[in-house]
């Protein structure tokens, strides 16, 4: 190519699904919420739940908030793209949260736990995976304390799967270490991936699901 040879326009890159993981209390829900106060043209899908709402939370932002009975005629419907029961509670990804924007060409960031993201992956291998981990086990621990929302027993369940699921980092395309008091630092981080992914020469296909 001469100097002066013309460049084809670039295509527009595919959409990407964006697939925010890691274990509870990694902090990938503060990720999420500072991703969102960016006001980008990105879909950020919500989970439904048959969890109770925590303080602060807003139906329809961070989950999808219904009772059993609701959740479960979806799931039997195939409504769902996953779902899985943990800790007593019922947690799936409506199918349309997803599907929907992909297909207009939007890019969409799913938050969900490393059960989900397994099942997500599998149906889609051209998502992009980000791993949110903390910096230790005992940081891990004392963020679940001071968040006040489970009990002694309850918590160390919790910690005793986060270690199940920081085994499974190797399943993820990245990890992002989110250090206490360092989120616009991890957030960054984030930022930084999803931009690179949207440079690729070969840019990541995901079929509609």
């Amino acid at each position: 190519m001469t100097p002066d040879a013309e460049l084809a326009p670039a295509s527009p890159a595919p959409p990407q699904l964006v697939v925010v993981s890691g274990p509870s209390g990694s902090g990938k829900g503060s990720v999420m919420a500072a991703l969102r106060a960016l006001d980008r043209a990105w879909h950020f899908a919500v989970t439904a739940t048959t969890r109770p709402m925590r303080a602060g939370e807003v139906d329809g932002v961070d989950y999808i908030f219904m009772d059993e009975a609701r959740f479960l005629r979806m799931r039997a419907r195939d409504e769902l793209l996953e779902s899985a029961q943990v800790y007593d509670r019922w947690y799936g990804v409506p199918r349309q949260q997803v599907r929907d924007p992909l297909i207009a060409g939007q890019d969409v960031i799913l938050e969900i736990d490393v059960q989900g993201a397994a099942t997500i992956r599998n149906m889609a291998p051209d998502a992009l995976t980000i791993f949110i981990m903390p910096p230790s086990l005992a940081e891990l621990r004392g963020r679940l304390v001071n968040r006040g929302t489970e009990d002694e027993a309850t918590m160390q369940r919790r910690l005793q799967e986060a270690t199940v699921e920081l085994s499974r980092i190797d399943e993820f395309d990245y990890r992002v270490v989110n250090r206490n008091g360092q989120l616009d630092s991890t957030v960054r981080d984030v930022m930084a991936i999803i931009a690179a992914e949207k440079c690729r020469v070969n840019p990541r296909l995901v079929q509609m699901l």
